[in-house]
């Protein structure tokens, strides 16, 4: 995977908090997004767990929690309206039609999305569009860093396991 600057860098660490969450976000987004990186189409698929987790579908799954919490928790737009599955276990399937090339594509559309969505939100603002109910984007940033960066350390693992396995 590709190797990005370390988020404690001095520039991060004065910025405000929100420049600082954001950074930690985007960090985990590249990280995710560059798991793919060189591997083919059938090296991406590979299965490796019990559960349907494959690095294409880590990325697709990673597409689907930008939708969930900076689409439908910040407009209030149904699953089905945002064209997503109705589940996080949906979320991880993968279809004939996806490709490396074409999940990367709708995942860095998506985190573009996510940051226009929230550019004019404040941390304290609160998200009522989500169905376990309204909370404050603060909590949704560290909700999605957790995940990005849980997510993240499956395809670490995965990747070793594929490239020097």
């Amino acid at each position: 995977m590709p190797a990005f600057p370390p988020t404690f860098a001095e520039h991060v660490v004065a910025q405000p908090l929100r420049a600082q969450f954001e950074a930690f976000l985007d960090e985990h987004r590249a990280a995710l997004d560059g798991c793919l990186e060189g591997l083919t189409e059938e090296q991406a698929r590979r299965s490796l767990v019990a559960s349907r987790t494959t690095l294409l579908g880590l990325v697709k799954h990673a597409t689907f929690v930008e939708r969930v919490w900076f689409d439908e928790a910040v407009t209030g737009r149904s699953r089905a309206e945002l064209g997503i599955p109705a589940s996080s276990e949906e979320s991880f399937v993968l279809d004939d039609g996806d490709t490396i090339a074409g999940v990367r594509h709708v995942y860095r559309d998506a985190c573009a999305a996510s940051r226009r969505a929230t550019a004019t939100l404040d941390l304290d603002d609160v998200l009522s569009g989500h169905r376990m109910g309204p909370v404050p984007l603060r909590w949704v940033y560290l909700h999605v860093l957790r995940e990005l960066a849980q997510h993240c350390g499956h395809a670490d693992i995965l990747r070793e396991q594929i490239v020097d396995g």
